[in-house]
């Protein structure tokens, strides 16, 4: 039987990856992904902005660090499907840092996966910074229709204390564009306050990883090697969001123009839902 023991990362300090038993459960060889043929966008804005961790290791109790980073099948899944209804992906980081990915959850047998990979590998590498494309790409007439914040528990390393990620997010619902995240991704959610200290999304409702997984059986199983010291589904509802799902089934939801998944399991049908939804705001052709 695989191991449940966390896997020591040779390049940090008391910093692990996911034990072989709980990549057993939790990657398999093949997404769910069933091909992107959508009627292309053709007017109106026709970029993705994807905000990306830059950051690989996120401190746990015990004094341990989860080598993480952007989960791969979380990020290429949903893009795959704007890409294929011809939108153009544009990838940023909080610093301008290349974007860190969980490879050692890339499906292995997933050609769809890889080709996407391949094809957004430069700019995975090459991010722009975040807060430039703030300062200049974002306003009233921007070609962003979306931003796209991916899961993986990098998301909650950086971006829930981003001043730029804030005010992208912020711009978004200023200017009525489109919101896409999916499992720890909606952590970026926490990032976009008023001048009085209230989230932006007090009164929203969303998906999100289940709180009772990263108490419980994610540490039970080697997935991470120990208890987070915060959860995302509390520290959303503090914010005053609802998280409306308490286990991880694929599921996907909308509220207004905020559209969530609640894990990788989702990644397909939320990328489905992406395109048919920003259907209504853009021409096809």
């Amino acid at each position: 039987m695989a191991s449940k023991t966390p896997v020591p990362d040779r390049a940090e300090h008391n910093a692990f990856f996911p034990s072989d038993y709980s990549l057993g459960q939790y990657v398999p060889p093949r997404t769910d992904f069933d091909g992107a043929q959508h009627e292309q966008v053709s007017s109106g804005p026709r970029k993705i902005l994807m905000i990306a961790t830059d950051e690989r290791y996120l401190p746990v109790e015990g004094d341990k660090f989860f080598s993480t980073g952007n989960h791969p099948v979380e990020t290429l899944v949903p893009l795959m499907h704007l890409l294929g209804a011809g939108y153009e992906v544009d990838v940023a980081t909080p610093s301008g840092n290349l974007a860190k990915l969980e490879l050692w959850a890339m499906p292995a047998e997933d050609e769809n996966v890889r080709a996407a990979y391949e094809q957004l590998l430069e700019k995975l590498q090459q991010p722009k910074d975040l807060a430039q494309v703030v300062r200049s790409e974002l306003g009233p007439d921007s070609e962003y229709a979306a931003v796209f914040v991916p899961g993986g528990h990098g998301a909650m390393i950086d971006i829930p204390y981003s001043q730029a990620v804030g005010d992208a997010l912020a711009w978004a619902l200023d200017n009525d564009r489109w919101i896409i995240s999916l499992c720890h991704g909606p952590a970026a959610l926490l990032a976009a306050r008023d001048n009085d200290g209230r989230s932006l999304f007090d009164g929203y409702s969303v998906c999100a990883f289940p709180d009772a997984l990263d108490e419980g059986a994610n540490v039970e199983i080697g997935y991470i090697p120990g208890k987070l010291k915060w959860l995302l589904a509390k520290r959303l509802e503090e914010a005053g969001v609802r998280v409306v799902n308490d286990d991880m089934s694929g599921m996907v939801h909308q509220d207004r123009k905020l559209l969530t998944g609640d894990s990788p399991l989702a990644s397909n049908a939320l990328g489905r839902l992406a395109v048919e939804a920003m259907a209504g705001d853009a021409g096809k052709g």
